[in-house]
């Protein structure tokens, strides 16, 4: 029998485990809970899919929802500092204490799985996902918002049925060998968290994606809300980092606000948030505070997102972690920092686009890449050598290579004047080292 008595028990108890299965299934999740007398239960939900903005959605989200006087739960991955974010209630995480608890409750459930199921029990997600519920089916919040680890239809939070309205944020390329390699079969995995006559709210989507949301709202009878259809969202204060935006959805017109977090692509997962928790209080036949709302999106932050530790110099950490969000970070310093220097200092997991996420960076004209490895998750998925590469890239000024991060980081604070901009990027994982040094 697993023996959980510390934190560090629980930590790596869970982290121990497999992360895949071969074959995706919710039957083992559904079992899983089964022994453990479904605490998913009798609890009130908003799910959240998409390839990138999930988490900045969630957090906006939690804090309007919050400002309207509910109690919130969220669920998400992956946690910058300490595992315990990934479930919080009210902005707070999980307590070791109750990490423990719930891990150890859990433990039993999975030895049994462990030694009746033929392919084996739980994976890691799988196992986070039922402390999660079983913490939350404790505490008994108004709602918890569910953040889809990876794709939708097979992820162990999609195990849910009634949730009161859901969202796909966007859909870009990424995890293509678990969800596959076009924009329409990575759109079917994520339309998966759509449920019969549930609302859906919507981001941006590529054509190709929209027909397929589309397509699978329509066989659920479920009524989506499109930006510039349903609600309106638009930055007003040309190149500021952090955007005033105006929004019209719904119920709501005219409303005005600012954003407590920096980046235009931030701009479209507000309007995705507001929208969210605008149709969360209509369906559960609640009034709306426009005040509230206008406070929540100030005070919203979200770690790694684009996240201001230092103002002068300007240091920022952002875990563009894919080729979507590299490209999101790339129109940011074009739109916001097209007349300052900006030295980039780049990891990225080897299981990524690397070449392709470098090369955006590299055609900017007034940045200097310092590329670096650091430790990864862990072994199944290190850093990628990007010293191999960057010879093939053509850049304004050359790209260097400096190993390890922290010989790099030191080197290019010191060289930083007060007008210029260092942002680190790549991986949420390396940001999470990084911003280590900030705490």
């Amino acid at each position: 029998m697993t023996e959980i008595q510390t934190v560090e028990d629980a930590l790596a108890f869970i982290h121990g485990r497999t992360k895949f299965k071969k074959i995706p299934t919710l039957k083992r999740m559904r079992r899983f809970l089964q022994e453990l007398n479904d605490p998913q239960q009798g609890l009130t939900y908003i799910h959240v899919t998409g390839t990138n903005g999930k988490g900045s959605v969630v957090a906006m989200t939690r804090q309007i929802l919050m400002e309207q006087g509910l109690s919130v739960g969220t669920f998400t991955s992956p946690f910058i500092t300490k595992f315990n974010e990934r479930i919080a209630l009210n902005g707070q995480p999980i307590s070791d204490a109750d990490l423990v608890t719930y891990t150890r409750r859990v433990a039993q459930v999975v030895d049994k799985l462990d030694q009746t199921l033929p392919t084996g029990g739980p994976t890691e997600f799988e196992i986070d996902t039922a402390i999660m519920f079983c913490y939350f089916a404790a505490k008994k919040p108004d709602v918890v918002i569910l953040e889809v680890g990876i794709g939708g239809l097979f992820d162990s939070t999609n195990v849910i049925e009634h949730p009161v309205v859901t969202a796909i944020t966007t859909v870009g390329y990424d995890h293509m060998k678990v969800l596959g390699n076009t924009l329409a079969a990575i759109a079917r995995q994520k339309a998966g968290i759509i449920k019969a006559g549930r609302p859906m709210v919507i981001g941006q989507l590529p054509k190709e994606a929209l027909q397929v949301v589309k397509q699978t709202a329509a066989e659920q009878a479920a009524q989506l809300y499109q930006p510039g259809i349903d609600y309106q969202v638009a930055k007003t204060n040309g190149h500021d980092f952090r955007a005033q935006i105006l929004y019209d959805g719904p119920g709501l017109h005219h409303v005005k606000a600012q954003l407590g977090l920096g980046g235009d692509y931030q701009v479209q997962n507000a309007g995705v948030a507001i929208t969210l928790a605008e149709v969360f209080c209509q369906e559960r036949g609640m009034p709306f505070d426009r005040q509230a709302l206008v406070k929540a999106l100030l005070a919203s932050r979200w770690p790694g997102r684009l996240e201001v530790v230092n103002d002068e110099p300007l240091v920022i950490l952002d875990g563009a972690h894919n080729l979507p969000g590299i490209q999101a970070l790339c129109q940011t310093i074009r739109d916001d920092f097209a007349d300052r220097d900006v030295y980039l200092l780049v990891a990225i997991l080897a299981d990524k686009q690397y070449e392709l996420m470098l090369g955006e960076l590299a055609s900017l004209p007034n940045v200097h890449i310092t590329v670096t490895n650091f430790a990864g998750p862990g072994p199944k998925r290190p850093s990628a050598d990007l010293g191999a590469v960057i010879e093939e890239l053509k850049s304004r000024y050359p790209i260097k290579m400096v190993d390890p991060w922290q010989v790099s980081f030191a080197q290019l604070a010191r060289q930083l004047s007060s007008e210029d901009v260092l942002m680190v990027t790549g991986s949420l994982y390396f940001i999470s080292d990084v911003r280590h040094l900030f705490d």
